[in-house]
């Protein structure tokens, strides 16, 4: 992996850049829609291209349950599995170490897994971490971490945070070991920053986990529950420390105006959920706002769900074809939805990018704001 910075802001820590792969260039900041199971939900791959996508995330855990990494490196890695042949980037099962607690017990060596398949026990440590992740061929993959909830005491936090860089010490010397049999030759390693809220903590974890030497940087444990303000106490202690020629990835993290402040911060990376669960949910990201197509308001409402866009369902349909969809349990509505909500997505940091390149970001990020706040949104 190559990351060359192309430009930075004047007036902040914004910057564009490439990061080239086996597979392609990826143009930051970029926003990576969530592929868990080697699919985006109800979007074929051909229609992530369509709108632009240039890189999924894939799942490290769910994938190792089903239907294995053995198979799908018999089938030639994911991007011939799920017949995508641009980049991929897969994390570590770090976030199910925290999403999954109910089912799962932590110990030194790794943390063991009670299947939500079968109930059958599956294993997860940084050296099969590493081993699944190589038979999956992703051009970017993750350090196994392990990501603590909020709230969370000061004692467990650090507890965490010093067995998540003995576990990344552990993932750099799997990846070493294992570098003349990587599926993907030219796969990179990206190190997981934690901590919880702490910011002494995660000064340590940056510092630490920069000096055992990734290809890029996550911060991990965000957006779990805790207040902005936290979690931007948090961004402008820890990313100054981080080097600046490397990628620096913000997991988990996708609202519109995060994503705006996140970049000024200079973040490179992002993937979220909500994007495509909230489509699957019944709401729209839209130039006006948030539209929840479920309000009665949209049962005769005759326009296209966002005017300024251009997307096959903006392009086609109505805010009544979609409500009505929605209502009667059409699986299209999903579709027609996801769809949309990917392709404001990923025109939104394209209009990110442009605004950094003409040293126009807050005039940009103002007039976006502007419009985007003029909508109700009605939970």
């Amino acid at each position: 992996m190559h990351f060359k910075i192309l430009k930075k802001s004047n007036k902040n820590k914004a910057r564009t850049g490439q990061i080239s792969t086996l597979h392609g260039i990826i143009n930051t900041p970029v926003f990576m829609p969530v592929g868990t199971q080697a699919t985006v939900k109800t979007i074929a791959p051909c229609e992530l291209k369509e709108i632009g996508v240039e890189i999924v995330l894939a799942n490290t855990y769910y994938l190792l349950l089903r239907p294995g990494d053995r198979l799908i490196r018999q089938a030639g890695g994911l991007q011939r599995f799920m017949s995508w042949n641009r980049p991929v980037l897969t994390d570590s099962g770090g976030y199910q170490v925290f999403s999954l607690s109910d089912a799962r017990k932590i110990k030194e060596e790794g943390v063991k897994f009670r299947s939500h398949i079968d109930g059958k026990s599956c294993f997860l440590s940084p050296e099969i971490a590493i081993q699944v992740q190589n038979n999956l061929g992703a051009d970017i993959i993750m350090a196994f971490d392990e990501c603590s909830p909020y709230p969370c005491e000061y004692n467990e936090a650090k507890l965490s945070m010093e067995r998540t860089l003995r576990w990344a010490k552990r993932c750099k010397d799997q990846f070493n070991r294992e570098a003349n049999s990587f599926l993907n030759p030219e796969c990179s390693l990206f190190g997981i920053i934690q901590g919880g809220v702490y910011q002494d903590l995660r000064e340590i974890s940056a510092r630490e986990t920069i000096n055992i030497t990734f290809d890029g940087y996550a911060l991990g444990g965000l957006s779990v529950g805790e207040p902005k303000n936290l979690m931007y106490e948090v961004l402008n202690s820890t990313l100054p420390l981080l080097p600046e020629k490397k990628p620096r990835y913000l997991m988990g993290i996708g609202t519109p105006e995060d994503l705006w402040d996140c970049v000024e911060l200079g973040i490179d990376m992002f993937d979220c959920v909500m994007p495509t669960k909230n489509a699957r949910n019944g709401q729209l990201f839209t130039s006006l706002g948030k539209v929840n197509i479920k309000n009665a308001q949209y049962k005769n409402d005759f326009s296209p769900p966002d005017p300024e866009c251009q997307c096959y369902t903006c392009s086609n349909f109505t805010k009544a074809y979609l409500s009505h969809l929605f209502r009667a349990g059409e699986i299209l509505a999903l579709r027609l939805n996801t769809l949309h909500n990917l392709s404001f997505m990923v025109k939104l940091m394209a209009k990110i990018r442009k605004a950094i390149e003409e040293d126009n970001f807050q005039q940009a990020r103002k007039e976006f704001l502007k419009k985007y706040q003029q909508v109700t949104f009605n939970a």
